[in-house]
Parts: structure tokens; sequence; C-alpha cells
């Protein structure tokens, strides 16, 4: 691995951006038998594999490939669905397995290394991708990318670098990010080399972000968390935007946790058109159904039957365990109810009822995200219609890909976006394998094997 500049030496195949997806292809490419270049622009490789999971990386999910892919929604499962076939979620498992990483299932259908560091995922992938003979260059910042030959890049791509220094490379490999965490280098330095090429740039949004509350009692429970709890993005007018039965967490801005994580993207979208109208963002409401395994009508009978007990019993004794004492109060109070905790058979029949409603709703208004800085991912990116789900082939282009993070595709928490840096990397290396006339694709499989 080196840090000096890159000569116009052509390649096989040049590959931008060292993060997951990029070491992936890179090292799949390599095993297949093409001489393969890859540039980092940071001083190292994989520094937001690093970062994430809490240093632990969650690396992909205990789903099988169609469940995982749903996750994307409808047009992200279809075109991740052949990417997903080619390298299902077990197969990643059983691949890292090889290569020295054991993995162990937790809650959530999370999977990450048994021993717990996101170094040991890094330097595995780092490992193998040197291991099969791709050359990895870091502090060599691309400022942009042109075809040769023709508009189309009959003739390879040409990669210019900060240095003025200038890479050639009959396929290239886009693998550059986001712009989510940026202090680990994914600021959206890819997107201009698309708009470049005329191609459409859904807008990027962060993700997997945090969510701002107006509310002052909503920033008084900062540090209280809430594990059984399904939450539901409803927008201005009460439109539910969607939904996931996920742990939410309160904090001094917001909301955080993979609950309200997951739902960020629509407050996002919002924020962006308002910032560019110079208008206020409108505020989203996050409904959190404490009480996800229980109708209304449950919650109803189980408030009544309450109230029937002798010694009057209050809203904290009767709800089941698990949820914080001042997470109702703020039910109560958002009820109406005059008392905080109040006694159960003390509530009239139009009490009660607001009562249901606040214990299956607690309204959490949001006005915003903590940003890019806080993002995990990416919402938005090159537009999938402009890739051919297959090959991850750039359309009207020659030997172009893109995969991973620049695509306009992205999960919920849990693994399902290094999963899909990985499978879509994949099918591009063995694509640019195959077009070199390189081995067979069954070779290909055996890559990092």
């Amino acid at each position: 691995m080196g840090t000096g500049p890159v000569g116009g030496v052509g390649r096989d195949l040049v590959v931008v951006g060292a993060g997951a997806a990029g070491l992936w292809a890179a090292a799949v490419a390599a095993r297949a038998g093409l001489s393969v270049l890859l540039l980092e622009k940071t001083p190292r490789a994989g520094t937001k594999v690093l970062a994430s999971g809490g240093t632990r990386c969650n690396l992909t999910t205990t789903l099988d490939a169609r469940a995982a892919a749903e996750l994307f929604g409808r047009e992200g499962a279809r075109f991740l669905a052949p990417a997903f076939r080619a390298l299902s979620p077990l197969d990643l498992r059983e691949r890292f397995a090889a290569l020295g990483v054991v993995t162990v299932e937790e809650s959530l259908e999370k999977v990450f290394p048994k021993s717990g560091s996101a170094r040991e995922v890094r330097d595995a992938l780092q490992r193998e991708a040197l291991a099969a003979g791709a050359e990895i260059r870091v502090g060599a910042a691309v400022v942009r990318i042109a075809p040769i030959g023709d508009r189309a890049g009959s003739g390879g791509w040409e990669v210019v670098l900060e240095d003025a220094a200038v890479v050639r490379g009959a396929r290239l490999v886009l693998c550059p990010g986001g712009k989510s965490y940026a202090r680990t280098g994914t600021t959206g330095d890819g997107y201009p080399w698309l708009e470049e090429l005329g191609l459409p740039i859904v807008e990027p949004v962060p993700a997997l972000v945090p969510l701002a509350s107006p509310a002052a009692w909503v920033r008084e429970l900062a540090g209280v968390s809430l594990q059984e709890v399904e939450a539901r993005l409803a927008d201005p007018e009460g439109r539910v935007l969607g939904k996931r039965r996920r742990p939410v967490l309160f904090t001094h801005q917001g909301v955080s946790g993979p609950g309200a994580m997951d739902l960020s993207a629509p407050v996002a979208r919002a924020e962006a058109a308002a910032a560019r109208r110079a208008k206020k963002a409108p505020v989203h409401h996050l409904l959190l159904d404490l009480l996800p395994e229980l109708s209304r009508e449950a919650v109803r009978e189980l408030l009544v039957e309450a109230a029937g007990r002798p010694g009057a019993p209050s809203l904290v004794r009767v709800l089941p365990v698990g949820i914080a004492r001042r997470v109702i109060d703020a039910v109560s109070l958002q009820a109406g109810l005059g008392a905080i905790d109040p006694r159960v058979n003390g509530l009239d029949r139009e009490s009660r009822h607001r009562l249901v409603e606040s214990l299956k709703g607690l309204d959490v208004p949001v006005d915003g995200t903590l940003g890019f800085d806080k993002a995990e991912v990416t919402a938005g990116g090159l537009a999938l219609t402009h890739v051919d789900p297959g090959t991850m082939r750039v359309r009207g282009f020659e030997n172009l890909y893109a995969c991973g993070e620049i695509l306009d595709l992205q999960g919920p928490i849990g693994g399902l976006n290094f999963q899909s840096a990985f499978a879509t990397a994949e099918l591009a290396a063995r694509d640019a394998a195959r077009t070199a006339g390189a081995p067979t694709r069954s070779r290909a499989r055996r890559s990092t094997r």
C-alpha cells in the first residue's frame, strides 16, 4: 500500500474509494485476474468501517436475502434482488469466516464480528485485497473522472487526482460513499463527477440520523430509553410515512435510537426542501406506541379492569414494567389529565379514551435532523434507473460502475447498508472481470474465500 503520486499507468480496473464496497470490489476483481488499483483520499482504508456500529461494525443481518432487500422499499428491493442473490447475508458471513472473521448474531437481526472489533473487519478486507494482488493508494484524492475515446468511455476512463496526477483504467468502479460521517472522508465528492456526465442525482439528505424536537418535555426526558415500542412517523397532515418496531432513546436534542433514526429520511427531505425556500421546516410527528402488543381495545379493558381493583391503583402500577415513570408522566400530561400518574379509578370515559390514545401514540413533535455529521448513511444519490441492477454498470456508459452508498439506496439500521455495499460491489467486480475476459464467474465467486 502506497501514498505517493500515481502515474498514468493503465490498469484493467480502477476503484475509487477504499470503504466497504471499494475494498470488496478490489479483492473480487483482483482474485479474478484483473490488475486493480484502489484509490482512497484519506490516510487509511476503511475509515468508515472502523467507525461503524460503535466501532463494532454491524456488518450484515440475520435476515434472508429477500427479507433484507424488502427493507429498502419497493424500488430498492427490486434493484437489490440480483445483488442479494449473488451475495446473500449468509454468503457474506461465510466469506468473512473464510477471511478469519467469525461472526455472532445479536438482537434486532444484527450480525457482528465475534471479537467486537470493527478493526478486525477492516483489516480482513484490506488484507484480502492486497493478497489478491490489488494495489491500494491512500492519500490519493480524486477530483474528476473523464471518459476516454468517446463520451461513453469506450476507450476506458481517466481519473484525475488532486495533485494533477492522472490514472487510466479500462474499467472504473465508483465507491466514494455519500455525505454521512464527513469526518471519515465521505463528503459527497462523487456526485459532481456523475452530474458532469449528465447523470441524475437524487438530492442527498442525511438518513439514519437522530431527530430534533422543539418540545421541552421531550428534551427533559434525555437518557430515557424505550425498548418495546413501535414508532410511526406522520407528516404535518397526519399521513403515516413509515413505522418501525425498534428501541427509541430520548436525547437533549430530541430522539434517537433505531426506531427514530430508521424513519428520519422523510424528515430530512422536508428539512432540505424548506431550507431551499428559506422557510422553517415543517413539524412531523413521531407517534410512539408504548404498548405495541396490545390493541386499543385491550388497553381500554386493562384500564377498566384496574379501576375496579381495591386500593385505587395508579397508572404506573397498572401498566407493564419497562416504561419509565417520567414517560408515563408525559403520557398523562399529553392526555390532558390533571394529575401526574393518575388513579385509574378516577378516570371518566373521555379521560380514559385520551389516555389510551396517548399510550398508543405518544406524540413527539419533530422539526429536523442532526444533519450529515450525525447520520449513519445518505439517502439519495445516483438514480437507480440509470444503473443496471444485474451488473452495477451505469447505463449509457461503457465499463463504468457505481456501487455502495453513492447509489440512491437506503436501508434501516441493522447491517443492511453494509450488506448492500458488499453485494453491489460483488456484482460490479464480477462483471468487470467477465468483460475483461478474466476467468469465469465460478472463480469470481471464490474470490474472497
